[in-house]
């Protein structure tokens, strides 16, 4: 049969058959060699970047750096404690107040939401996350620092928490999309209201994606520095309160690294080094909840 059609073929059909064959096997080498250098051009400068932080801080990393507080500037036993603690400070009051409105602007968008309100609230919620963070901290000194009188800790969670609303609504909506419509169809043919449904069963199965999101949003609070330069202000000392101005990881690195002696550089560089590890231990903790959501709907 095959012989047949050969000899039925016309003059120059297997030639013709082997050049696109040939074409294609160049345009797909050609095509791969882009995805690789595309890659290539996305890694190399993060490894650097990441490899030059570990370089430059990995000498400063010592014992004092996470319990000592700030003090001479040549003194190399001074560290960055209340930092630490101003950070989770600033993320945690962040945190209690975006996570609530996040997570409920994303169940009202996947769930309830007409079209249009739906549409307004993906435009605004699209804008506030493109809108430069500095914008952000001008924006929170004008609406509370300024009528307070006084930089705050309070000001600077307010100021993180616009940062993460925006990033926690869209994931708890895209979780939500991805459960299966058949589970709340179930609940409500089982007689379950529309708010039962989705705190009891569609919520659930998305939390995994949803805290994944949560975390990811804190790890970008917890690098911002811009916002913080207008609301929290920064402290040498432990804060006094919420109230009062609070120290920050970012902002001693912001300020470590223009300093004039060679101690507070080394100290800023380290700094920057526990950032970085802290954005990476989110990041495995976010995938490592991933994971065992798969793992448990398999």
């Amino acid at each position: 049969m095959s012989g047949l059609m050969q000899a039925d073929a016309p003059p120059g059909t297997w030639q013709m058959s082997a050049r696109r064959l040939r074409s294609r096997r160049v345009t797909d080498r050609l095509m791969r060699g882009l995805i690789w250098l595309s890659i290539m051009l996305a890694v190399v400068p993060l490894l650097f970047i990441l490899g030059w932080i570990a370089l430059k801080g990995a000498g400063a990393i010592n014992l004092d750096l996470f319990t000592q507080l700030p003090g001479p500037p040549d003194d190399p036993h001074t560290g960055f404690a209340n930092g630490i603690v101003g950070t989770l400070i600033l993320v945690g009051i962040a945190s209690v107040i975006s996570v609530p409105v996040g997570i409920g602007a994303g169940i009202y968008l996947s769930e309830f939401g007409g079209s249009k309100t739906n549409i307004a609230i993906r435009f605004a919620t699209d804008v506030l996350v493109g809108v430069p963070s500095i914008t952000i901290g001008v924006f929170v000194y004008t609406l509370m620092v300024r009528p307070m009188g006084s930089f705050s800790a309070i000001a600077g969670g307010v100021a993180l928490s616009l940062v993460m609303i925006p990033l926690i609504v869209r994931s708890t909506e895209e979780m939500l999309k991805l459960v299966p419509q058949a589970i709340r169809e179930a609940a409500l043919a089982l007689g379950a209201p529309v708010w039962r449904t989705v705190l009891r069963y569609a919520l659930p199965m998305a939390l995994p994606g949803v805290i994944t999101g949560i975390l990811l949003a804190m790890a970008r609070a917890a690098g911002e520095t811009a916002p913080l330069l207008f609301t929290a202000l920064g402290n040498n000392q432990w804060s006094a309160g919420l109230d009062q101005p609070v120290a920050a990881l970012t902002l001693q690195v912001y300020f470590g690294a223009q300093s004039a002696y060679e101690v507070q550089k080394q100290q800023a560089w380290a700094g920057a080094l526990v950032l970085v590890a802290l954005v990476f231990i989110t990041s495995v903790l976010a995938r490592l909840a991933v994971r065992r959501a798969h793992a448990r709907t398999r």
